[in-house]
């Protein structure tokens, strides 16, 4: 199967296994749910990453309403520049990316109206760029990737499976699907698939990588976004794609009545 052809080459920094009495979330109002899906209450699960409950450094949300600033207009608008032939069309809906979106209240929820317009207008910038505006499930050529990082030994590969980019901002390797699998509610290492096959498991991914490695640099500037979805491309890697992305960027600001802010290329 196709895709855009950009390979997220990003490593995230793991945590050890948790030892917990629950996972993938659902904690008692007490506990926080770790960036991996865990329950407790220490610096592992409250600190860095941590999804909700009494996290240690989650900032207030806003009153902003994601739904009325991603309207039907706005998303579809995305999908009909793509080809209608695209195996993404009717795949990535805007009631799956609502669906998956209620389990990430602080996505687009944090700070002044204009950084939720702009963090909203930095995610489908990259979702845009990755997904060729929403055409592509599967990164191109992706069985033929290795993704397999064999030292991971907290998420180790399954030989018969490929750790390819699929889903809006195109997951990769053994040490993503890992654990966001077991953030999510999946078994990211024997069933990647399903990341291509489940549209709101297919979000609920992207938004996963998002809030753990995007979303805590998002007041750094767009180029920042860019460095830690696909670093590779920065500091001259690949200025036409870094140039595409801010265009993207600034065209969904435009769109949504905010200023891009300062620090678009990385």
């Amino acid at each position: 199967m196709k895709t855009f052809g950009i390979l997220i080459v990003v490593g995230i920094l793991l945590a050890g296994v948790l030892n917990s009495s629950a996972q993938n979330c659902g904690c008692s109002p007490d506990l926080c749910c770790s960036q991996f899906g865990f329950c407790g209450s220490d610096e592992a699960y409250c600190g860095a990453g941590c999804q909700e409950g009494p996290c240690f450094s989650a900032p207030p949300t806003n009153d902003v309403d994601v739904a009325s600033i991603v309207t039907d207009a706005f998303f579809n608008g995305i999908v009909d520049q793509s080809d209608t032939g695209c195996e993404g069309r009717g795949f990535y809906t805007r009631a799956a990316f609502l669906e998956a979106l209620g389990n990430y209240p602080q996505f687009g929820r944090v700070g002044s109206e204009e950084d939720s317009r702009r963090e909203i207008a930095a995610f489908f910038a990259h979702v845009t760029h990755e997904t060729g505006h929403f055409c592509y499930i599967e990164e191109i050529n992706g069985p033929s990737m290795d993704y397999c990082d064999e030292s991971n030994t907290q998420y180790p590969c399954n030989p018969s499976k490929g750790y390819y980019g699929r889903g809006p901002i195109q997951l990769s390797w053994n040490y993503n699907y890992g654990p966001a699998g077991r953030s999510i509610g999946f078994d990211g290492l024997n069933n990647p698939e399903i990341v291509a096959t489940d549209p709101v498991i297919s979000f609920r991914t992207a938004f996963w990588f998002w809030m753990n490695n995007v979303h805590p640099i998002i007041g750094q500037g767009f180029g920042a976004t860019i460095r830690a979805i696909n670093g590779m491309e920065c500091d001259g890697g690949n200025s036409a794609t870094v140039t595409a992305r801010v265009q993207y960027y600034t065209q969904y600001c435009s769109q949504l009545g905010v200023s891009p802010g300062d620090n678009l290329r990385c």
